[in-house]
């Protein structure tokens, strides 16, 4: 099991399973989102995610095409998001997590649409778009 929480500790939640494979997001979304030049997350079932604490604070931003982002109301932490089209996962911020992350993220991914001001300097794989 997996604990975390937002800046001010307003929300807490549980991850009541695996983390799926982490990966670095490069979409211009994420980085809006996160306000770098990438997110780091992880796909977890979205059976496993349980808000303990704080679900009140939780404030919700979604698009026409079904992307919805939860974040804390009181100090903007981004916590997770998850498509419509996908109702059995959600993609956690790693960011959040209390307890340690098992294994780093293995991948970037969107990096054609990466920030202009970043190199990546790693040797993980790097993908255009969603592998």
């Amino acid at each position: 099991m997996h604990n975390g929480s937002c800046l001010c500790g307003a929300v807490k939640y549980e991850v009541r399973g695996d983390l799926g494979a982490g990966v670095y997001c490069h979409c211009s979304r994420c980085r809006k989102a996160s306000g770098s030049a990438f997110a780091s997350n992880a796909v977890v079932a979205a059976k496993d995610f349980v808000v303990v604490k704080g679900e009140d604070s939780l404030k919700k931003f979604s698009t026409p095409a079904g992307l919805h982002r939860l974040f804390c109301a009181n100090c903007g932490s981004p916590i997770l998001s998850r498509r419509d089209s996908l109702p059995d996962v959600v993609r956690l911020r790693l960011g959040t997590l209390d307890t340690p992350v098992p294994v780093a993220p293995s991948a970037h991914i969107f990096v054609a649409s990466k920030a202009g001001w970043w190199e990546i300097r790693d040797r993980l794989p790097q993908h255009p778009e969603r592998p």
